[in-house]
């Protein structure tokens, strides 16, 4: 079970926790005839005319947070690459930098959590629930050609029409690129693109290119969804840092607890999941199914195949707590759960 116990653990670290503010409207924001936020409103703009980026945004990241790598080909991430990021997983994730209290460096970019912006016309301020913060410049400097490296790099940003675009360099090496584990040097340089495409929705495209670990550059999407009425609360990571005291194992320990499952049902596991309901996320997450070899894989939102190891006939780990195949009541086929310590999350076979 300590494949569960890395899933459980670095979810909880990287999930967003509900901000609060009672009793608070945001000012400034279009509401509709009932009061709600409307979130299809155009984009604000700022006195000068440039788009107005400020805001509580919730980074919807599930897929890229947890594997920056997840539509690169294998042969883009080098052996050496790879085999650090299965140490990593094999260790629980327990040097990533949220266990041991340290800024997640150029990986904050992509992982899934609030950031609040703050916008001024030289100056763009990124802070974030664990008090770290992102300073952009706009005031026409250029990056420095030889920076010391610290963990939140430096950045420079200018306006393409409506977009922001923001260069990063002098990132130290000491960082993940998401929870898994991929690494990055000195020389990683990377391009995000901000445009706020109307009132409640940020988009950012990021670039990361690092040649002397990956092939080529590559792209990843990422979209932030404004959270109005509420507001950033701190999160502290050593105000009550204990979770290493029981953060012990390896993750192939799962192998030991490990039964054969006939193939059979194993087949007819194999299809799409689909979350239901929603829950507290704003966008629902999907699992995707698959049988190869008489061995069952789960994907979870394009991050990549995970060997599923079954307990029983019906309970698997591999992802997060687990996952646990249930008769869907009215229909032949089988719906599933996936296992948290916030509960269980209902997933309805789609096909």
């Amino acid at each position: 079970m300590k494949t569960v116990v890395l899933a459980i653990l670095l979810s909880t670290l990287t999930t967003p926790v509900k901000a609060q503010w009672l009793n608070h409207l945001t000012p400034g924001i279009p509401r509709t005839a009932d009061g709600k936020p409307n979130l299809k409103a155009p984009a604000p703009r700022t006195p000068d005319g440039k788009p107005d980026l400020s805001g509580l945004w919730n980074r919807v990241s599930p897929k890229y947070g947890a594997n920056i790598a997840a539509d690169l080909k294998p042969g883009d991430v080098p052996p050496w690459a790879q085999a650090l990021v299965q140490q990593r997983v094999e260790n629980l994730g327990r040097d990533h930098m949220t266990v041991q209290c340290l800024p997640s460096g150029p990986g904050y970019s992509t992982a899934q959590r609030y950031m609040k912006i703050v916008q001024t016309p030289a100056l763009i301020v990124i802070l974030e629930e664990d008090l770290v913060y992102r300073q952009i410049y706009l005031d026409g400097r250029a990056l420095e050609t030889d920076p010391q490296p610290n963990w939140m790099g430096y950045s420079v940003g200018h306006w393409d029409g409506d977009t922001l675009v923001v260069d990063s360099n002098g990132f130290n090496d000491r960082t993940w690129l998401d929870t898994m584990g991929h690494p990055h040097t000195e020389a990683l340089r990377t391009k995000e693109r901000y445009r706020r495409s109307d009132f409640g929705h940020l988009e950012l495209e990021v670039t990361l290119q690092d040649p002397t670990v990956y092939a080529k550059p590559w792209t990843v999407a990422i979209s932030s969804l404004l959270a109005p009425d509420t507001e950033l609360i701190e999160a502290v990571c050593n105000e009550n840092h204990s979770s290493l005291e029981h953060w012990v194992g390896k993750a192939s320990d799962d192998q030991k607890a490990e039964i054969k499952v006939a193939p059979g049902i194993l087949a007819k596991y194999a299809g799409t999941y689909f979350e239901q309901p929603k829950y507290w996320r704003t966008v629902p997450r999907t699992i995707e199914i698959t049988v190869s070899d008489g061995v069952l894989f789960g994907d979870l939102d394009g991050r990549g195949k995970v060997q599923l190891r079954a307990t029983t006939e019906t309970n698997f780990v591999g992802i997060q707590g687990g996952i646990e195949f249930v008769p869907s009541g009215q229909r032949a086929e089988t719906d599933l759960f996936v296992k948290h310590v916030s509960g269980n999350y209902r997933f309805a076979r789609t096909k």
